[in-house]
C-alpha cells in the first residue's frame, strides 16, 4: 500500500520584496488546494492560467499566474503548483499562510530536488548540478554544473558500475561452475584485465589536481611577500575596496585576510598575509606560520617585493607570479622584464596582474573536459571504490578464491553506487539535500 505523503510548499523565487513571488507546490493535496484557494475550480495542465489566490476566508490576496503540472510528468514526480504573485512581503506572507491552511507544510531544503530525486527523475550527482547551476558565481562553475546537470558524471559512475557487474558476472560463473573446463582458470584472466583496465580510470580521475573542485569551489591565490612590500594595497586593488588594514608600520597585517572575487570567468579566494621575516613577536610569528601555510596550499602564488630592493626568495616556484611593487619610484629599466611591474598605490599595473592570473587558471583548466570530481564526496567514494578494487586484484593474483574477489567487487560497485544514489543511506542524501535552498 502507497505511502500518502505530505504536500508540500515554499517561496521558490528571491526573498521579498521583489519584482514578484514564485510560490511551489507539490504532494497529493494540491488540487485540493487548488479548488479551496484559486478563483476556478480547476487547471488546465501545463498552461499559464489568471486566478485569484484567497485566503481561507474567502478574501482576495493578489491576483496572479498559476500553472499546474500533474504528476508523474513534473519535476517532483507529484502533482505540482506554482504561483507567480506580486512581490510584497504581506503579499507572500498571506499566500503561504492560505496554502499551509490548505494542508500543506512548509518544506525543508532540498526537499523538492529529493522527492525528484526519490521519483528517479535524477540521480544525486545531477541533484547536486541543481544546487551548483543556482549558485554558481562565475562562468567556469555554470559550464561545469551544466556538463554535470546534463548526465555526465552519471553516465561515468554508472558506466564504471556496469564494468564491475559484468566482472561480478564472470565470477558468479566461475564460482557456480567450477568444474565446467576449468572455469577458474579461464575466468581469472579476463578478470584481472578488467580489474585493472578500471583501477587506471579511477586512478587517472583521482589524479585529476583537483580541478574541478576547484573550479567549483574557488581558485586559491596566496599574496606573499615581506613586511611593507605592498600586499595589502595590492589585495585592496583587487577586491577594488578597503579589505585589508594599510599603514607604513611593518607587520600590521598578523592574520590572513581572504577576499572573494570571480576573475576571468574564475572563482577566486586571494589571500593577503602576514610579512615573511624572523620575529621575536609571537603574535606576528603566529601570522608568518599561517602565511606560510596558506602559501603551501594556494593554487596560485604572487610574490611581491619592493622595487628598490633586490629580490630574493628560495620559496618561489614554477608558475608563481613574482611582482615588482613601487615600480614607479625607480628607473624602469633598473626593473626585471621577468617580473610584474605595478604600483600598487598608484593602482597602475593591477591589469597586468588580474591578466596573468587569469592566464594562469585558463593553463590549469585548459585539459577540463567532463567534470569528473566536483566535491569532496566524490573523491572520497572514488578512493574507497579504488582501495577495494586493488584488494580484489591482490585476492585474485593470490588465488585467494573468487568468492572473496566477489566480495570486494560488490563493495567497489557500492561505494559508486552511493554516488549516483543507487545506494541511498540516510546519511549520503541527508548530506547532499541540506546545503539547498528551502524552494529547491
Amino acid at each position: 500500500m502507497a505511502i500518502r505523503r505530505d504536500t508540500i510548499c515554499a517561496l521558490a523565487s528571491g526573498l521579498p520584496p521583489s519584482a514578484i513571488s514564485v510560490i511551489r507546490v507539490s504532494g497529493p493535496a494540491t488540487t485540493e488546494i487548488i479548488e479551496s484557494r484559486l478563483s476556478v475550480s480547476s487547471l488546465k495542465p501545463r498552461h499559464a492560467s489568471l486566478v485569484d489566490l484567497r485566503s481561507g476566508s474567502g478574501a482576495v490576496i493578489d491576483s496572479g499566474l498559476a500553472i499546474y503540472m500533474p504528476g508523474p510528468a513534473s519535476y517532483t514526480g507529484e502533482d505540482t503548483l506554482e504561483i507567480s504573485l506580486h512581490g510584497g512581503r504581506m503579499i507572500t506572507e498571506l499566500a503561504l499562510k492560505s496554502i499551509m491552511s490548505a494542508g500543506a507544510r512548509l518544506a525543508e531544503p532540498g526537499e523538492f530536488t529529493r522527492r525528484a530525486f526519490e521519483a528517479g527523475k535524477l540521480d544525486l550527482t545531477r541533484a547536486e548540478a541543481v544546487a551548483d547551476l543556482i549558485d554558481a558565481e562565475s562562468e567556469a562553475q555554470l559550464s561545469q554544473a551544466l556538463k554535470q546537470m546534463d548526465g555526465a558524471l552519471e553516465d561515468l559512475y554508472s558506466g564504471w558500475r556496469t564494468d564491475l557487474t559484468e566482472i561480478l558476472a564472470l565470477l558468479e560463473a566461475s564460482i557456480d561452475f567450477p568444474d565446467e573446463d576449468d572455469a577458474p582458470d579461464r575466468v581469472d584472466a579476463p578478470v584481472l584485465a578488467k580489474l585493472n583496465a578500471l583501477r587506471t580510470e579511477l586512478t587517472d580521475a583521482l589524479a585529476d589536481g583537483n580541478i574541478t573542485e576547484r573550479i567549483r569551489e574557488g581558485f586559491k591565490i596566496a599574496i606573499l611577500g615581506k613586511p611593507n612590500a605592498g600586499k595589502s594595497t595590492l589585495l585592496n586593488q583587487l577586491a577594488k575596496r578597503d579589505a585589508a588594514i594599510v599603514t607604513d608600520i611593518p607587520g600590521t597585517t598578523r592574520d590572513v585576510v581572504e577576499v572573494r572575487l570571480v576573475l576571468g570567468g574564475f572563482l577566486v579566494w586571494i589571500s593577503d598575509t602576514a610579512g615573511l621575516r624572523e620575529t621575536s613577536d609571537l603574535v606576528e610569528a603566529e601570522g608568518v606560520r599561517r602565511a606560510l601555510k596558506a602559501a603551501d596550499e594556494a593554487d596560485l602564488r604572487l610574490w611581491i617585493h619592493d622595487a628598490r630592493e633586490m629580490f630574493e626568495s628560495d620559496r618561489v616556484q614554477p608558475g608563481d607570479l613574482v611582482v615588482s611593487n613601487k615600480s614607479d619610484l625607480v628607473d624602469p629599466e633598473s626593473v626585471s622584464r621577468e617580473t610584474l611591474s605595478i604600483s600598487a598605490k598608484a593602482g597602475t599595473g593591477i591589469d597586468l596582474i588580474e591578466a596573468a592570473i587569469i592566464e594562469r587558471l585558463g593553463s590549469l583548466t585548459q585539459n577540463v573536459g567532463a567534470p569528473i570530481i566536483t566535491r569532496a564526496r566524490h573523491r572520497q567514494g572514488l578512493e574507497r571504490a579504488l582501495s577495494h578494487l586493488e584488494t580484489a586484484i591482490d585476492h585474485l593474483e593470490s588465488g585467494i578464491g573468487a568468492e572473496f574477489v566477489s566480495e570486494d567487487v560488490r563493495l567497489a560497485s557500492r561505494e559508486l553506487g552511493t554516488l549516483t544514489g543507487h545506494v541511498d543511506p540516510e546519511s549520503v542524501l541527508g548530506a547532499v539535500f541540506s546545503s539547498f535552498c528551502i524552494g529547491k
